[in-house]
């Protein structure tokens, strides 16, 4: 015969049914919670500036209005969004142009060197213009209706992102201002709605996790100052007309995994077909992006953030590794201060254990 469950029993199953219904409803409406979600982490790192100027004094009695300390901090973070934007564009538009000018001669010099080397591989394949245009031409005549159902089924997909990203980009400043405005209330009503048996070691752990997410972003910050130097540094020696802003745009992005590091090497690599005439600056750019990701992967990352959030680079490999199998683009990005969450989380779990009788008995 069943025991018969007491009244604090049924309210706690209650509750967790209740919590259980709302988490499985954000992961229904994931996509949909994208901006928010967005907004949050972008707030979380602002707040700390709006409160600065919280505490700026315009007189005696009066300091600054908190809607305003969020206007301007809102502002200046789009600003050097948009002033990195306008970095990026006119060395595209730039050096695409002349990349169309080059690649005939770039393919002919490709041809000349590799071609033979083919033919004595038994694979007779021209890799001029003209050779890759009929090589095209084949294709297109041997697939043509498959590749026109791709064609069509990604630009519906496309479509799609496309209105989802334009979504986003007028939703989440939006939703950014609102919630620094009301940052410090949310956090509030938050905090009511944990079990008062709970507060006290809640509010500690969140106070730690708090204290780790800082040193995550103090050190990411130092990451990509540090490359950003390093790669206008190493391109500016190797001779590149465009060090300077492929290297501040190589640095600068690097917190976004592969983004910023990818268009950073696309924009060197253009840059090395248009101003040498031979595979110098291809060689170049090989050996300065590889050693960058050398330096990032094994030396700057574990020690620079690895170390502050108090995890070693074994795990800071694993948990890049872990979260982006687990949750794609989205979860490397947040692989590391999601880690120092997990982290603070299983460190009192432990405590608990060890101290359980289960342990110790």
């Amino acid at each position: 015969m069943p025991f018969p469950l007491t009244v604090e029993q049924k309210q706690t199953a209650f509750w967790l049914a209740v919590w259980a219904a709302f988490f499985f409803l954000l992961v229904t409406l994931g996509p949909v919670l994208t901006p928010f979600l967005a907004a949050a982490i972008f707030a979380y790192a602002l707040n700390p500036g709006v409160d600065r100027l919280d505490r700026i004094r315009l007189g005696r009695r009066l300091s600054m209005p908190r809607a305003l300390s969020v206007l301007i901090v809102v502002t200046l973070f789009f600003s050097a969004i948009t002033a990195l934007v306008l970095i990026v564009v006119p060395v595209l538009q730039k050096e695409i142009p002349l990349l169309q000018a080059q690649i005939p001669a770039f393919l002919a010099k490709a041809n000349d060197l590799l071609a033979p080397k083919l033919r004595d591989l038994g694979l007779n394949v021209r890799l001029d213009s003209a050779g890759i245009k009929q090589l095209a031409s084949e294709q297109l005549a041997a697939s043509g209706d498959a590749i026109w159902a791709a064609v069509l089924n990604s630009a519906r997909v496309g479509g799609t992102a496309v209105l989802g990203w334009l979504a986003a980009v007028v939703l989440v400043p939006v939703v950014l201002f609102y919630l620094l405005l009301d940052w410090h209330a949310m956090l509030a009503r938050i905090a009511n709605c944990v079990p008062r048996r709970y507060i006290a070691a809640t509010m500690g752990m969140a106070n730690e996790v708090d204290t780790l997410l800082a040193q995550y972003l103090r050190g990411q910050l130092l990451v990509m100052v540090v490359l950003a130097i390093y790669y206008s540094v190493a391109l500016a020696i190797a001779g590149f007309d465009v060090a300077l802003p492929v290297g501040i745009i190589t640095g600068l992005l690097v917190f976004i995994p592969y983004l910023g590091f990818g268009l950073g090497l696309v924009l060197a690599l253009i840059s090395a077909v248009l101003q040498f005439a031979d595979f110098s600056g291809l060689i170049a750019v090989a050996v300065i992006y590889g050693f960058g990701q050398v330096l990032e992967g094994f030396f700057l990352t574990p020690r620079l953030v690895g170390e502050r959030i108090g995890l070693n680079p074994l795990a800071v490999i694993f948990a890049l590794l872990a979260f982006g199998q687990l949750f794609g683009f989205v979860g490397v990005l947040l692989a590391l201060p999601a880690s120092a969450v997990l982290m603070v989380a299983f460190k009192h779990l432990r405590r608990h254990y060890l101290s359980s009788s289960f342990y110790n008995a």
